[in-house]
């Protein structure tokens, strides 16, 4: 097979890995901002840690909006003094 077309299909295989790649690593760091703004607003309530492991552990499909009870609840506490 010539070069040329070995090269053709490798680009079809790796193009579209890298792509997918950059696309959900930006989508981590989104979520991960949006865990440290949600810190920010609920200090010691937020559980920012678990937050952002979920975003690893999601790869930033799940994006926590802090003005939606459903999508932080997850990562609230309740202090006991």
């Amino acid at each position: 097979m010539p070069r040329h077309l070995l090269m053709s299909k490798l680009m079809y295989v790796v193009l579209p890995v890298i792509v997918v790649y950059f696309v959900s690593a930006n989508y981590i760091g989104i979520c991960i901002r949006n865990c440290a703004q949600c810190k920010k607003m609920f200090g010691p309530y937020f559980e920012g840690q678990l937050c952002a492991d979920a975003c690893l552990s999601f790869k930033g499909r799940i994006i926590p909006d802090c003005e939606d009870i459903f999508s932080v609840g997850p990562f609230l506490n309740e202090i006991h003094e």
